[in-house]
């Protein structure tokens, strides 16, 4: 119950990152950069303070750090989403990772594929066609968001396997380090120019300090903790109410920028639906277990 809540509250701070991406004026390269290097010093500061160790094995170093490139490139994409469009339609589109996640954990796993976890995600999919449909001067948006959703899928199924063999404050701080080096070696190999110097407009660091300490340090590293209790599907349908913080606080700070068409609203709650069918879906499954364990018992007995 206390990994739930928490996964809970950290969804809340995911679904207010949507808004600070849209305030922040820099583009998303440079963005996701500064992000992921203070959020590297604050999970080291956290560490230190807390007198945890920074060893791990290089097999580890190494799994983490690679984890980290692709979570660079999954809050590229996510936050070039929200240029592209706005905070909703990519907060929305991102729900798509449940579908993903439906398909990788059981190939990662090593477990069969879940009828329910299909059907949710088909329902996903059915969600996003009304998106699509309805929202089609916010295409690019939409897809740069699935491809977030699918990367942001992929990191948490391979965190859920890390979970069970290194430390959470670990693996955060080398999985945002990586993220770091990701980002720097395309600088300097592409845009080597355009290396963040640190040269930003009062406002930005404000929203970046929020975004890489509050939203990225302690989210991260409580993200990565909960999964020591909850399963990567849990957590990840769990993840699809961040839309809905999202899309109100959005509303509240933006307005009218961020008012949608009906169809865009159905293709949410469709998307929405599946959450709560997954907990419906989990406690039948989990009665009809004690119902076979005790049926067995007595047989024993």
């Amino acid at each position: 119950m206390k990994n739930l809540l928490l996964l809970h509250l950290v969804v809340l701070i995911f679904g207010f990152t949507g808004v600070l991406g849209k305030l922040i004026t820099i583009p998303s390269e440079a963005l996701v950069w500064y992000r992921m290097f203070f959020a590297t010093i604050s999970v080291g500061i956290y560490m230190l303070l807390r007198k945890k160790s920074f060893k791990m094995v290089k097999k580890g170093v190494l799994q983490t750090i690679s984890v980290g490139f692709i979570i660079a490139a999954h809050w590229i994409f996510f936050f070039e989403a929200i240029k592209q469009s706005n905070v909703s339609i990519t907060l929305a589109a991102l729900s798509a990772g449940s579908l993903f996640t439906a398909i990788l954990e059981p190939v990662f796993f090593k477990r069969k594929v879940q009828f329910y976890e299909l059907f949710l995600g088909i329902l996903v999919i059915a969600g996003l066609y009304f998106i699509f449909h309805f929202e089609t001067e916010n295409s690019l948006g939409i897809w740069l968001a699935i491809i977030s959703a699918f990367l942001a899928s992929l990191f948490t199924v391979i965190n859920g396997k890390l979970i069970k063999q290194y430390d959470s404050s670990r693996i955060s701080l080398y999985e945002l380090f990586g993220g770091v080096l990701a980002i720097s070696i395309y600088f300097l190999a592409f845009k080597p120019s355009s290396f963040p110097d640190f040269s930003i407009n009062p406002s930005d660091w404000v929203y970046l300090l929020i975004l890489a300490i509050i939203c990225t340090a302690f989210a991260f590293v409580a993200s990565v903790k909960v999964m020591e209790e909850l399963t990567p599907f849990t957590v990840s349908l769990s993840i699809n109410l961040e839309p809905v913080y999202g899309i109100i606080l959005a509303f509240l700070i933006f307005g009218e920028e961020e008012e949608m068409s009906l169809g865009f609203y159905v293709g949410t709650l469709i998307i929405l639906s599946s959450l709560f069918l997954n907990v419906w879906f989990k406690k039948r499954n989990k009665k009809k277990e004690k119902t076979t364990i005790n049926s067995t018992l007595k047989l024993e007995s």
